[in-house]
């Protein structure tokens, strides 16, 4: 079973290269983040085309994620059962639901913005929300995971350079803290390995050729319970998907499970 996420930002944007990736790469369930796109707008009929099933919590231009299933999709999950408003609104940043033999969440953790800024205080109380909401699937005995976009790199080696990120968001205690408290739930890291260099980056900004310098971050994360990361036989940062024109800023993040 082969499990990815990817940020597309923009799935309407991105719809030609996501659907040439989804059939070249025979992904049976793909966590997708950053849809900007309402359920409305969803390229529903594209991807069933394709074999793919969709579960969407998506409201607009901003934020929106999505699942994307060819081995089925029940029991969906559309937000966070008590988690955080920001400004009077529950934003669309999550989605789950059982797909085959696991169970998968698709999460767009908030930015954050600036360490002082109202998105940040949401930003942590969102991932308490998160871990709130998964604990009980991650203590199961299937297959569950996590995954993402988390906005955090969990180490130092997770950025290009630590000296640029001072002072900043994604590389706070206070955010590391947050995902030291989500794995808690029974949930580790899956640490997928580089195409490329020896760190396996999954975001560099479009600005100041950060992509063939390869100043990027590891931010895009997933997070298994027991069950799952022992079904882990591969794990890669599909790092060619981020090359040419009309690219997103993130890219895939792949898992190979034997279950």
């Amino acid at each position: 079973m082969r499990i990815a996420t990817w940020n597309v930002n923009s799935i309407t944007a991105r719809l030609p290269r996501l659907l040439a990736w989804l059939e070249n790469t025979g992904t049976d369930v793909l966590c997708v983040q950053e849809t900007k796109c309402s359920a409305e707008q969803f390229p529903y009929d594209q991807l069933r085309e394709l074999g793919y099933e969709a579960a969407v919590n998506a409201t607009g231009r901003w934020n929106g994620v999505a699942l994307l299933s060819k081995v089925g999709l029940e029991d969906v999950t559309t937000g966070l059962t008590g988690g955080p408003d920001y400004e009077g609104v529950q934003e669309p940043r999550a989605v789950a639901a059982t797909c085959g033999p696991a169970r998968v969440w698709s999460v767009y953790v908030p930015n954050g913005r600036e360490i002082d800024h109202a998105h940040f205080a949401y930003k942590l109380q969102w991932f308490e929300a998160l871990k709130a909401a998964v604990a009980e699937d991650a203590a199961g005995p299937r297959p569950f995971a996590v995954l993402g976009d988390f906005n955090v790199a969990p180490t130092d080696d997770d950025v290009w350079d630590t000296t640029v990120f001072e002072g900043m968001t994604h590389v706070t205690p206070a955010e590391r803290a947050a995902l030291a408290a989500l794995r808690e739930a029974g949930l580790s890291d899956v640490v997928p390995r580089p195409l490329k260099y020896d760190k396996p980056f999954t975001y560099w900004d479009y600005r100041q050729l950060c992509f063939p310098k390869n100043k990027g971050m590891r931010i895009d994360l997933v997070y298994g319970n027991e069950p799952f990361a022992k079904a882990v036989s591969d794990a890669y940062v599909d790092r060619e998907e981020r090359k040419g024109k009309g690219a997103s800023d993130h890219a895939p993040v792949v898992v190979d499970l034997e279950v």
